[in-house]
């Protein structure tokens, strides 16, 4: 494929301070992509800008995905920056793990607001746009817990399965609008995370077997990258040499 494919294109990012939404943002700045970002607190969206000036174009902005007037401002503000977005991120989530009767409502709910509601509200939002323009792209970071159920994920595990659902059902609408819509189900990555947003931290010793979140950049960056024509639906990354239990 072509170099600097992604040059001067537009990408929106939920969840962009940290982890694997960092990651995908740093892959398409160095790319020559425009970036903007977003995260649940002031603090954690201006320690990213200014980690990663200097590194190209990119805008911050705060926004709690679940809440869709935040999902409106984080839209508009990068609509007004650049007048487009070309591909969209829903890369934001959130996890708690629990047995089914231990797991509060606000526990589900929280999971199930960010997960799956958040990315409903941001497409919902984006693909107008995509519409009018006749072109652009949704992935969505899923997991693989969104085909494999585990004890204790009973939340999380609803959650990304209705993701994954919500994608390909959302595929097979807009595909004629020259909309393409991805989903990748990544397995254990090296980040932080827990209640509040994927996060970022070297990895430990005895971690180096996980999924590095750069690796999944790269297949975000694939993406992306692809002609037109075709349209690479789901993706699942999986760590190659597992810790034995």
């Amino acid at each position: 494929m072509a170099k600097n494919r992604l040059a001067g294109t537009v990408v929106a990012i939920t969840g962009g301070t940290r982890g694997i939404g960092r990651a995908i943002a740093e892959r398409l700045l160095d790319e020559g992509a425009r970036v903007a970002i977003c995260g649940t607190t002031r603090q954690s969206v201006d320690a990213a800008l200014e980690e990663l000036a200097g590194r190209g174009e990119l805008l911050g902005s705060v926004a709690d995905v679940s809440k869709l007037e935040d999902v409106k401002r984080f839209v508009a503000a990068t609509m007004a920056a650049w007048g487009r977005i070309d591909s969209f991120i829903n890369n934001a989530g959130v996890g708690t793990f629990r047995a089914a009767a231990d797991l509060t409502p606000e526990e589900w709910h929280r999971m199930i607001g960010v997960n799956l509601t958040g990315t409903y509200y941001c497409c919902h939002e984006i693909l107008p746009i995509f519409k009018q323009q006749g072109s652009g792209d949704i992935v969505n970071i899923s997991s693989l817990a969104g085909k494999n159920p585990f004890a204790g994920g009973s939340g999380y595990n609803a959650s990304k399965f209705g993701l994954n659902g919500f994608s390909e059902a959302m595929m097979l609408d807009h595909r004629n609008d020259g909309v393409r819509v991805s989903y990748v189900m990544p397995g254990s990555v090296a980040t932080q995370f827990g209640g509040s947003a994927h996060g970022s931290k070297p990895v430990e010793t005895g971690e180096d077997w996980k999924i590095a979140p750069e690796d999944v950049a790269d297949v975000v960056q694939m993406l992306l990258e692809m002609p037109r024509r075709t349209t690479i639906s789901r993706v699942e990354i999986r760590p190659s040499r597992p810790a034995k239990k």
